[in-house]
């Protein structure tokens, strides 16, 4: 009975995939308007793809076909989006590499199982069924992981550059420039992604006749950085209402500076509890190599 359900709830899964492949929906006035006039937003942020880019070709080529799927259902989801848009990463492709991972999970089993069928030692079609299924959904979350290790390591950056910025921001401050300036200033020596992200919010800005705050806070939604936004936040204040923006921005950089600060007490924190780990398991090893003759004797005498 359990096998005939098994047996399907996976026929019908596949018929409906395929269905749905087959005779996608049509795009309402509303998403035909959103393809002709993609949004703005992030494309202030240009940074060099994590994965090599033949790597990358080779595995969302496989994985391509199922990408209008995996977007009915709502993928990828909000937190996932702002991680590829802080790496630099494209949705489509990402989908792509994750359809790829699940149907290769899918096959590895099955290809295994027919293998050692055909050497002699038949497999029953349970365990093959199960690991596929098991491997097929660890496939769908293996890009997604690597991504979120990606982007913490990437947030960390941009959130030193903002910290880096908001100083010399407010050197230029006191020195007299206004807030525009003092942000194209404060952003003119870019060397790594994250200043050069920066620099070409402001840059864009100036091109586009638009308040520097605004695709700043752009830049802060794609990346998911509330830093930015609270930035954008406090420099539109400043813009519009005439507000003091000195020390709202030296507030701001003393906040960013004492949450790295914590940040790095806790990596230091957690690097010397895995250190620790090692010598516990070393003693331990030692101690039985020690007690391990004295044992040995006891139980010989019985």
């Amino acid at each position: 009975m359990i096998t005939a359900v098994v047996l399907g709830l996976g026929t019908g899964l596949g018929l409906a995939m395929l269905a749905a492949y087959a005779f996608p929906p049509r795009l309402t006035l509303a998403q035909a308007f959103a393809v002709l006039h993609p949004p703005t937003t992030g494309r202030t942020i240009m940074v060099r793809p994590v994965i090599a880019p033949d790597e990358a070709g080779r595995l969302a080529s496989v994985g391509r076909p199922f990408v209008p799927l995996l977007v009915r259902l709502g993928l990828p989801r909000a937190s996932v989006r702002a991680d590829l848009g802080i790496c630099g990463r494209e949705p489509a492709r990402h989908l792509a590499e994750q359809a790829a991972m699940a149907l290769l999970g899918l096959l590895i089993p099955p290809a295994f199982a027919a293998l050692v069928t055909l050497g002699g030692t038949p497999i029953g079609w349970q365990l093959p069924v199960w690991a596929s299924l098991i491997l097929a959904a660890l496939g769908m979350f293996v890009p997604d992981l690597a991504l979120a290790s990606e982007a913490v390591k990437r947030r960390a950056e941009l959130r030193n550059a903002v910290s880096a910025m908001l100083d010399l921001v407010v050197i230029s401050l006191a020195g007299g420039a206004g807030v525009e300036q003092a942000l194209r200033d404060a952003t003119d020596d870019a060397e790594g992604w994250a200043q050069q992200a920066l620099r070409q919010a402001v840059e864009a800005a100036h091109l586009r006749r638009r308040p520097p705050w605004q695709t700043l806070g752009e830049l802060g939604e794609t990346t998911g950085m509330t830093a930015l936004a609270e930035l954008s936040a406090a420099l539109s204040m400043a813009g519009s209402e005439g507000a003091r923006i000195k020390a709202t921005l030296s507030a701001r950089s003393a906040a960013l500076m004492t949450h790295q600060l914590a940040e790095a007490e806790a990596a230091a924190a957690s690097a010397t509890e895995r250190m620790v780990l090692p010598l516990v398991l070393l003693l331990g090893g030692f101690m039985i190599f020690l007690m391990f003759p004295a044992f040995a004797t006891i139980l010989g005498a019985f």
